[in-house]
């Protein structure tokens, strides 16, 4: 049997995507799960780019390596690709149910993994230092999260 495969979809691919991406493939490793982890954009503004520089240096702080990262659109072979397409908020998911043909159903990532948090996933962009320390803790909760809903399948 495959394992898993899980798209992470933002609206860049240069922030909260590629964040979850990382740490999924670090947690899920570290816990003997097998998966396929990858990230993607709705907007192709940013393609071919690394990650944002704040994001690399939060990210980097609690111990996860952003730098091989470059950003990429989400394609129509994406939801035929991954068994989870995850979107960090409402608007990425309406979009990407938009886009979906046949495959994988979108769906919101949880970040919060069943605790008290934001209803989606802030976008830390526009914001200061202290939004992208907070999606790093946020990223971890939600891939917690996920790797034991994993566990109990």
């Amino acid at each position: 049997m495959d394992p898993p495969s899980i798209l992470f979809v933002c609206l860049g691919n240069i922030c909260r995507s590629p964040l979850v991406e990382a740490v999924a493939r670090q947690r899920s490793a570290q816990a003997g799960l097998a998966l396929t982890l990858a990230s993607c954009g709705t907007g192709h503004w940013h393609a071919g780019k690394g990650a944002d520089p704040r994001m690399l240096r939060a990210a980097a702080d609690a111990g996860y390596d952003l730098s091989p990262h470059r950003a990429r659109q989400v394609r129509a072979a994406d939801f035929q690709d991954f068994d989870w397409v995850l979107a960090m908020d409402q608007d990425n998911l309406e979009t990407l149910q938009g886009l979906r043909r046949d495959g994988s159903e979108p769906a919101l990532f949880l970040p919060w993994a069943g605790v008290a948090g934001p209803a989606e996933f802030p976008d830390p962009y526009y914001g200061d230092t202290d939004g992208f320390r907070r999606a790093v803790a946020l990223a971890e909760q939600g891939v917690d999260g996920l790797i034991a809903r994993l566990r109990r399948r």
